[in-house]
């Protein structure tokens, strides 16, 4: 979805709204540098875990319901993406306590990191920015992009819709 190159790949990463996602532990085990972080990450594994088992089948069901409007060229399903993201979700746990502990993740959250000015190469942002237009403000998005780019010497988001598909009306 970023479309990262080996040049990317080379430099420190944000990984910024992350999630339970798997991007953090793939690329750490590549011998990358990546720094998630998110609000979710004050909880325990075992907290995050029961979160997930707690969302998971509204995930399904939602995606079920909106289907129109996902390009199935990867999945062939609702629950095979279902399937896929429980996967991603299961390698994000089995890295997330020695993550933790090396400081892979960190409880931060937009519109205010706290780190250093450039203090990355890159910072990426999926699935959050502009995704739930109808939960923050335009004001919201303008400082967090702002803040994004203040971090990093680059800045990437994906996408620039609205969740379930539609342009953010942020973007007008």
């Amino acid at each position: 979805m970023f479309v990262l190159t080996p040049d990317d790949l080379s430099g420190t990463i944000l990984d910024c709204a992350a999630g339970p996602a798997s991007f953090n532990a793939e690329l750490a085990a590549q011998g990358h540098r990546v720094t998630s972080c998110d609000p979710l990450y004050r909880f325990s594994a075992d907290e995050i875990r029961s979160r997930i088992d707690a969302v998971y089948d509204t995930m399904v069901a939602n995606v079920r319901a909106a289907s129109d409007e996902f390009v199935w060229q990867e999945f062939a399903s609702p629950e095979h993406l279902g399937g896929a993201r429980m996967a991603a979700m299961d390698m994000f746990l089995a890295d997330y306590p020695h993550g933790m502990a090396e400081g892979h993740y960190q409880d931060r959250s937009l519109p205010h990191l706290g780190f250093r000015y450039r203090e990355f190469d890159l910072a990426l942002c999926s699935h959050f920015l502009f995704t739930y237009s109808d939960r923050f403000s335009r004001d919201f998005h303008v400082a967090a992009i702002a803040e994004l780019c203040r971090v990093a010497t680059e800045a990437r988001v994906f996408p620039l819709l609205k969740s379930y598909g539609g342009p953010s009306p942020h973007l007008q």
